[in-house]
């Protein structure tokens, strides 16, 4: 085989690969921001509710405990957005 000819299939192999990921990037794309809209509105529910009971629960705490508040606010927001994660990925895994 000619140095010509592996150089012409070499540029095609990577038109054909520029021109699935592009398909397969804009696909992404679309699911990312139905996930996303779904997302924001399923926070926006939760934001509301928890910031008012998390700020009044810390500041009505004595300030030897208010770290420890703080703390275990924190922990599980990530415990949520952690299960909010796995979540998430349940759902890519379902519709692929």
């Amino acid at each position: 085989m000619q140095i010509k000819h592996l150089i012409i299939f070499a540029l095609a192999g990577i038109v054909v690969l520029l021109g699935f990921n592009m398909i397969n990037g804009s696909q992404r794309e679309k699911n990312r921001e139905v996930i996303a809209a779904s997302n924001e509105v399923e926070q926006a529910n939760a934001d509301t509710s928890n910031v008012n009971s998390n700020t009044a629960d810390i500041a009505s705490q004595p300030l030897g405990q208010q770290p420890k508040a703080i703390i275990d606010k924190a922990t599980t927001q990530i415990a949520q957005a952690e299960q909010t994660s796995q979540q998430r990925a349940e759902q890519m895994t379902d519709t692929q």
